[in-house]
């Protein structure tokens, strides 16, 4: 079990998310950077989905109950355990009684505190992950506060200290062109390609929203709601940009310009308030390229950590 003991910052308990539910009108939820979240989990030997913290930006600390392993994955944490100093993608073994401090994100926006074993939360329609919105999974439905106690799921055993590469971080995101593509006008498709796009202060985990120019239709046309998913780019009237997040309904009624790939939605996750990104365009080919790029960065840990074991 961990108590956490202070908390400065929005953080939840997240897994990988709830999948085949959307045509009941229930959201994904889950990790904003799913790889993130994986890579902890693997680098600790636990199942892929297996939940963690994931704190935004502020800080928190946490007093572990009973001897634990754990790991900081995503955004880059300035922390310590009782004083001494603690990095990301490093795993670390704590004491019953020691206590984490995660001061603040160095670089990046969302980090995930991992634990041997996973955060033992109640499976709610088949994951973990908290539903915000809805107000349920996790715990209680809502975010983490001060004198909230979370149990573990594995056992006491310390593994030995072990490391490994980062994500690196990016602010060049691949998109695909979406089913209304031809909504908007040539320049508008230029802009979307071509500008820099600012990531504004009232976006959240439901959608980031830019700035950065205007995306102007082709024509007028109400258009009945259809679904949308993490990752669809919609374009409301006045012509800025939302990216879909983890946390976004499943319908939408505004035209698609892009849509996300899924191997770079971590990656813009981790962009703060008032950072740019530039989309490029790509196709299914290369998204699937870059997939695979992830998964092996997945299959080195995994090497990694049967070597070390």
């Amino acid at each position: 079990m961990i108590t956490v003991l202070d908390i400065s910052a929005p953080a939840a308990v997240q897994d990988l998310g709830r999948f085949g539910l959307r045509r009941f009108g229930i959201g994904h939820a889950g990790a904003m950077d799913t790889l993130a979240l994986r890579a902890g989990n693997l680098l600790l030997g636990n199942p892929e989905t297996a939940a963690a913290v994931e704190i935004a930006l502020g800080g928190m600390a946490v007093r572990f109950e009973r001897d634990s392993t754990f790991c900081i994955t995503g955004a880059l944490y300035q922390g310590d355990l009782d004083g001494e100093a603690v990095h990301s993608y490093w795993r670390y073994g704590a004491r019953r009684g020691q206590t984490l401090r995660l001061t603040r994100a160095v670089h990046g926006m969302y980090g995930y505190l991992c634990v041997r074993g996973g955060i033992n939360a109640p499976d709610t329609l088949g994951a973990k992950s908290t539903d915000l919105n809805a107000a349920f999974g996790g715990l209680h439905g809502r975010l983490l506060q001060a004198g909230d106690t979370l149990p573990l799921a594995g056992d006491d055993a310390l593994l030995p200290r072990l490391g490994i590469a980062p994500i690196g971080f990016s602010n060049h995101i691949h998109a695909l062109i979406s089913s209304e593509y031809q909504h908007f006008t040539r320049k508008a498709h230029y802009r979307f390609w071509q500008n820099a796009w600012t990531l504004q202060s009232n976006s959240n985990r439901m959608g980031y929203r830019f700035g950065g120019g205007v995306l102007e239709r082709a024509r007028d046309v109400e258009m009945p709601s259809h679904a949308v998913q993490f990752g669809t780019v919609q374009v409301p009237p006045n012509g800025q940009p939302i990216v879909l997040m983890a946390d976004c309904q499943t319908t939408g009624g505004y035209p698609k310009i892009a849509c996300v790939a899924q191997a770079d939605l971590g990656r813009l996750a981790q962009i703060r308030f008032g950072g740019s990104v530039r989309f490029h365009i790509a196709t299914a080919e290369e998204a699937a390229k870059l997939r695979r790029r992830n998964e092996a960065y997945l299959n080195q840990i995994r090497m990694i950590v049967r070597e070390k074991c």
